[in-house]
């Protein structure tokens, strides 16, 4: 009876060391992700992953990260041996200081997201590193940077081409991940690809929503009770328009939308606008293209946050 007393304490304390192991090599393997601030180091990585054969995926944020962001990450993972995000709040790409003083700055919580996410590299450079002299470069693909949000924010598409562009030759990625929360830059970022003529295949990602249908978005986080409550009733109309859509046309589809949003109070369109999904330009017709998306931007709330989101009514 002692000997199987002995050989079960023996037993018990070989399977807690081995737990124990497994449990720190699993901690080590999470610690592995980098948090790089500087070009020359990030791309010393790169080199190396490069002549081991290593396929190389990128995902560029501006930080404040959510699951809409993870889940970019996660598919990166999945399709790529090496995956790099970078975190960077670019300057250029703001018409509106307030806006961008207000915009949510969370590098300690977004690396945490990212390390159990599965990030390789986390690339959280500084403004100097990135810009450090003016960056004068001008992009204009119209019509993809002259609607919409083109429209209504002057320079802010130059500015999203500088920093794309300048991760584009700094990473040099096989793949290039984005959500299509932000149709339109995925459009703009599709012409600076053909442009700049590198080889890189840009992935898009279903929006993630929130339970209620709001979008996840980093400004949410900028949203109190009061306008988290309202905020939802945008994904609402744009849902329920897809119905209406069926038996309605281009422009009372549009006037649904917007006389519906606009009669709750703290909301107020800026602009929606129902469109082909490649071009951007306005359609009259259902029968104008095979891929018509619905883009919509409301300001929330009276200091106010600005939201965007969008509907596909065909394609």
């Amino acid at each position: 009876m002692d000997i199987f007393l002995f050989s079960f304490v023996v037993l018990s304390i070989l399977l807690l060391l081995c737990i124990s192991k497994k449990w720190s090599f699993s901690e080590k393997i999470k610690s592995l992700m980098k948090v790089i601030k500087k070009i020359v180091e990030l791309q010393n990585e790169i080199f190396n992953a490069r002549k081991e054969g290593k396929s190389i995926g990128l995902v560029p944020t501006m930080g404040a990260l959510h699951e809409g962001h993870t889940s970019l990450v996660k598919r990166c993972v999945k399709e790529n041996n090496i995956t790099i995000v970078s975190v960077f709040l670019n300057p250029t790409q703001f018409n509106d200081k307030g806006d961008f003083d207000r915009y949510p700055r969370t590098l300690e919580a977004d690396c945490k997201l990212l390390e159990d996410s599965g990030a390789n590299i986390v690339f959280a450079p500084t403004e100097k590193e990135i810009y450090p002299t003016k960056d004068e470069r001008k992009f204009d693909f119209p019509p993809q940077t002259t609607v919409m949000e083109g429209a209504k924010r002057p320079g802010h598409f130059n500015g999203v081409c500088q920093i794309v562009s300048k991760l584009f030759f700094i990473v040099k990625p096989d793949r290039a991940y984005f959500g299509e929360k932000d149709w339109q830059q995925i459009a703009v970022i599709k012409r600076l690809v053909d442009y700049i003529g590198m080889d890189i295949q840009i992935v898009e990602c279903a929006i993630i929503r929130n339970e209620d249908g709001l979008a996840k978005s980093s400004r949410n986080m900028l949203l109190n009770k009061k306008e988290r409550a309202i905020a939802p009733n945008i994904y609402k109309a744009l849902s329920e328009s897809v119905v209406y859509s069926k038996t309605h046309s281009v422009e009372e589809t549009h006037d649904y939308v917007v006389n519906k949003i606009n009669a709750i109070e703290g909301l107020e369109v800026e602009y929606f606008q129902i469109v082909d999904g490649n071009t951007l330009l306005d359609v009259h017709s259902w029968d104008d293209s095979d891929n018509i998306v619905g883009c919509i931007t409301v300001y929330c709330g009276e200091t106010p946050i600005r939201l965007i989101d969008h509907i596909k009514y065909k394609g």
